[in-house]
């Protein structure tokens, strides 16, 4: 049998090579145009945190230590191939570390340098050390999610994966495929598209239950590290964004909207994930996601997720700072179609 989730996990490999240094490849099955994910760079960072614990630091804990907070700033556009990876140890501590992550690439005026393109910071502790109070605070999805066919509204998930549909959810067509091509790596099921979930609610919140595809692979399963990438993947809340951006576009040049659609990209500035839930070594096979942006006002945008397993227990809550430009701005000079 293959290891659970191959192609998602040579897509996220860490090679040490040595003195706090490490190399990863980006692929771009996982970009957005021809720039890599930014869920899946997060994904590459939470290996990374990972293999050095386990390569540096193999005394610190008396268990894998794994990242419970991520947080990453974009600096400037990733793109495809290679990647150095270097870490500085900033504290390394009983129950939690916190390392300094960059992530570098030869820079686009001049290859023959390397420039940091993903900085940021990343808190790991073993599950061994995660002792303390826990209390339950009442908290609930607000508004109430649209309802499934089992009792209370619940949905009933192997009824969705078996035939698409089940009570007000069905089986989502992520929009414009060739050019979110990530968005390919996983099933998505929602109460209806982003444009017509804002419709219903009239916010710009957007619920999803989803299943890890990795590759097309049918086995695939919700881990850990795949959390990371699903924080930031939301076909449906970008589909909103693409018809209020559009419309808005439209309306100040007096075109139809039609013509406008398609033309942006949301491009991550911000993005932290505070881990509240590890998933079990075999991972789960479905996850909700509710995605809610606040304002969008000058070209930037907020996005809040919150992930939930099937018993309605928290996995991991994000944040992000997004803009809203041209999709011009993500190809540039670089060929979409040769990647």
């Amino acid at each position: 049998m293959p290891p659970l989730n191959a192609f998602f996990e040579d897509a996220i490999r860490i090679t040490p090579q040595g003195n706090n240094k490490y190399s990863a490849h980006l692929r771009s099955e996982w970009c957005i145009g021809t720039v890599p994910h930014g869920g899946y760079t997060a994904a590459v960072f939470y290996n990374l945190a990972q293999i050095h614990f386990a390569h540096a630091h193999t005394k610190q804990y008396d268990a894998p230590a794994s990242p419970i907070s991520i947080q990453l700033s974009f600096l400037r556009r990733t793109a495809t191939g290679p990647a150095t990876l270097e870490v500085e140890d900033v504290k390394i501590g009983a129950r939690t570390s916190t390392i300094h992550v960059k992530l570098l690439q030869p820079s686009e005026k001049q290859p023959d340098q390397l420039q940091v393109n993903v900085a940021g910071y990343i808190t790991v502790s073993p599950p061994t050390a995660e002792v303390g109070i826990s209390a339950a605070t009442g908290w609930t999805l607000h508004p109430t999610p649209a309802p499934g066919s089992l009792a209370g509204g619940k949905v009933d998930l192997p009824a969705l994966g078996r035939t698409g549909n089940d009570g007000a959810w069905t089986k989502l067509n992520p929009p414009f495929p060739e050019f979110r091509r990530a968005a390919a790596q996983l099933e998505l099921y929602g109460p209806g598209t982003g444009k017509s979930q804002r419709q219903h609610t009239g916010t710009m919140a957007v619920d999803q239950w989803a299943r890890f595809r990795p590759g097309g692979d049918q086995s695939g399963r919700w881990t850990d590290a795949a959390v990371a990438y699903l924080v930031d993947m939301f076909p449906m809340a970008l589909d909103g964004l693409d018809t209020m951006s559009a419309t808005a576009v439209a309306k100040a040049k007096g075109e139809p909207v039609s013509e406008q659609m398609a033309k942006f990209w949301y491009p991550t500035v911000t993005l932290n994930i505070d881990m509240k839930k590890r998933l079990p070594a075999g991972g789960v096979e479905w996850l909700y996601s509710r995605i809610v942006t606040k304002v969008v006002r000058d070209g930037r945008t907020d996005l809040d997720v919150t992930v939930l397993d099937e018993n309605g227990e928290v996995i991991a809550l994000s944040t992000q700072v997004g803009l809203v430009v041209s999709a011009s701005r993500n190809v540039g000079s670089r060929k979409l179609d040769k990647l």
